[in-house]
């Protein structure tokens, strides 16, 4: 019957094999409090720690970021830089960068455990520094072009970090 309440369904947890160490996301200057909130919280759900590369386009106490991530704050490990150079000089040798501007799909790629996943800003991505930097560390996710330019910034990272989960676990 459709508006009846439904019966509490109990969660299944279904067993996996997290990496070790943890992949880890990042995002440069993100700028949408809900986005970096639905990370935060997808990052808590996947044990997967969360950087933010300074500046960001709001504070951490924004109401909209804390809602987005619900109550899940207390477990996320979350690290700030001051900038993209403090981050760079703490990565992980292994890194991959998302672009709409990536030559090679991301499901090329071969992730390992303590890769980074490096996201650019909701408005403009990476900059061109960054991608000419490390041409070979662009990936994209595939979407049909000429109906879209892009995907939220939450739901890329989530289809990324995904994947990437799914590779260490079949290792």
């Amino acid at each position: 019957m459709i508006g009846a309440p439904q019966p509490h369904r109990r969660r299944v947890r279904v067993p996996f094999r997290w990496p070790d160490p943890p992949l880890q996301v990042v995002l440069v200057h993100p700028e949408i409090p809900p986005n970096t909130g639905a990370i935060a919280r997808l990052c808590a759900a996947t044990g997967t720690p969360l950087h933010l590369v300074e500046p960001l386009g709001f504070r951490l106490t924004d109401r909209a970021l804390r809602r987005a991530g619900l109550d899940y704050w207390d477990a996320v490990e979350l690290h700030r830089h001051r900038s993209a150079e403090a981050w760079l000089a703490a990565a992980p040798a292994r890194f991959h960068l998302f672009s709409t501007a990536g030559a090679r799909v991301y499901f090329e790629a071969e992730f390992c455990p303590g890769d980074a996943l490096v996201f650019g800003n909701e408005t403009t991505g990476l900059s061109d520094e960054w991608l000419e930097r490390w041409p070979d560390r662009v990936l994209a996710i595939p979407l049909l072009a000429d109906r879209v330019r892009s995907l939220n910034l939450a739901t890329a990272v989530a289809a990324a970090l995904y994947e990437a989960l799914r590779q260490c676990a079949a290792r």
